[in-house]
């Protein structure tokens, strides 16, 4: 059976995994010779695409990217295991391809604003805090996971309101309607407010199960 993760956050779980899941089943069923990592490429591929689209100020074009390659970055790990292929260098190539594609498409995202809005100082600082951001809180995540073998999103009340499909899909609809200034003013609030608040949580769990 093709399914999701218990860390996923609640785009992927109520609308890429719906597709996400699909692809695989038909990667699975027809025997194709595609491997998991060749997925993670195909998504990042995807993901830093975006950054010239962004540059010719296509944003839109871009935001449907941003999605589709979010929307593929399940299937790596939805293959990997429905073929039982699940490794560490994977898990390892994935993270970094992921963490890569975030960069480039907020990058995108924060040139285009510039384009369009001139370089300021409102513009530098969100475009800073968008990025720094959404690397902290794949760094929280990984971080405490390889360190106590526990996934942050399993404790506590909070849970993955600014995991990566998340993310990459507020940028996705501010892409489309416009409103990229918007997202990433968005991101950058939910982004430090979350580690901040479950940086909290994390410590009060490590005191209390010392």
């Amino acid at each position: 059976m093709i399914k999701g993760k218990t860390t996923d956050g609640i785009v992927s779980k109520y609308l890429n995994r719906k597709i996400s899941t699909r692809i695989t089943k038909f990667i699975v069923e027809h025997d194709l010779d595609v491997t998991p990592n060749q997925v993670s490429v195909l998504s990042f591929i995807v993901a830093i695409a975006t950054l010239p689209l962004y540059l010719i100020k296509q944003p839109i074009i871009a935001g449907i990217l941003v999605q589709l390659s979010s929307i593929i970055d399940g299937v790596d790990g939805e293959l990997a295991r429905a073929l039982k292929m699940q490794s560490r260098f994977g898990a390892f190539f994935d993270a970094m391809l992921d963490r890569l594609a975030d960069i480039m498409v907020l990058a995108g995202a924060a040139t285009y604003l510039a384009l369009i809005k001139g370089i300021n100082m409102e513009t530098l600082l969100i475009s800073i805090l968008a990025i720094s951001g959404s690397l902290l809180v794949s760094y929280l995540h990984s971080k405490f996971q390889q360190d106590l073998k526990i996934h942050p999103a399993l404790i506590g009340k909070i849970r993955g309101i600014a995991s990566r499909d998340v993310r990459l899909f507020i940028l996705f609809i501010g892409s489309i309607v416009g409103l990229i200034r918007e997202a990433l003013i968005i991101l950058s609030l939910l982004t430090y407010t979350y580690t901040i608040t479950k940086f909290a949580e994390l410590i009060v769990y490590c005191k209390t199960t010392e």
